[in-house]
């Protein structure tokens, strides 16, 4: 079942957490359907793992055949990797950054995208959606080339992608984070590594400072509401040392480990 991260009469934004599986294999992901007025949203839709969970959940409170936007944050898998599937089951259009229009073909059968896909300049715009709209706000390396975040101003809710992930499981997100510090564990590792730079965090925060946000809301793992924990959020990016920060030559010389074939292991480092 979807989280309602807010409704009113005309207007609602549903979350949903655990439609991949919990077995560890795949990364926790969120997706999210905004509807204003009878014309819908879905941000990040997933990849197929989660394709049909959502797009049957979808189905309780928003019909797919009336979808106007499949909207992405970037082009990773767990992003748009159902891309083809979406825009075989609906009549939806991409909207996405331009750094990625002639990428994305790449996840669909040949001429899927033609005439389907709304390219979104680096400085992002607003993007009409029934009687509201979204702002689609520059995120760039943040950690892709081509990167945005959504704002909604009717939820007061900014959807930031892979800014602000928690490594938590689908039912652990479910549960807003009010107060950061003890979260920042969950956050750190993610951060320091899928983050470009702090130069890049510094404009993003100085630039989000300026919206009235009610719940900061990533692609992974819980989100974060209320003034107290936003602004702690901001000053925790602010300040944070990540990605090329990190690196030095040590980072790049010539490998003499050995693989081993037999050894499956993921982590973030």
């Amino acid at each position: 079942m979807p989280i309602e991260l807010y409704r009113d009469p005309q207007h609602a934004c549903l979350m949903f957490t655990d439609l991949v599986g919990a077995d560890g294999q795949a990364v926790q992901a969120n997706q999210f359907l905004i509807v204003d007025h009878g014309t819908g949203a879905v941000i990040d839709p997933g990849g197929n793992l989660a394709f049909n969970e959502l797009y049957l959940g979808m189905t309780r409170h928003f019909s797919p055949h009336k979808l106007s936007y499949i909207i992405a944050s970037h082009a990773d898998p767990d992003i748009i990797a159902s891309l083809d599937r979406w825009l075989t089951s609906t009549r939806a259009q991409l909207v996405i950054s331009r750094v990625w229009e002639r990428f994305v073909p790449h996840f669909t059968k040949v001429g899927k995208t033609e005439e389907r896909i709304i390219g979104v300049p680096d400085l992002g715009g607003r993007l009409p959606l029934g009687a509201s709209e979204l702002w689609l706000l520059p995120a760039h390396f943040l950690h892709a080339e081509g990167n945005f975040h959504f704002y909604d101003p009717v939820s007061r809710i900014l959807f930031t992608g892979d800014l602000g992930v928690s490594m938590t499981s689908g039912r652990e997100a479910q549960t807003p984070v009010r107060d950061l510090a003890p979260h920042i564990p969950r956050m750190e590792a993610f951060h320091r590594r899928y983050m470009v730079s702090n130069k890049i965090l510094r404009l993003w925060a100085r630039m989000a400072r300026t919206l009235d946000i009610a719940m900061l809301v990533p692609q992974h793992g819980a989100p974060i509401e209320g003034r107290a924990a936003i602004s702690d959020f901001f000053d925790w990016v602010e300040s944070l040392m990540c990605g090329i920060d990190l690196f030095d030559d040590r980072a790049y010389q010539v490998p003499q480990a050995l693989i081993d074939p037999r050894v499956h292991r993921t982590d973030m480092s």
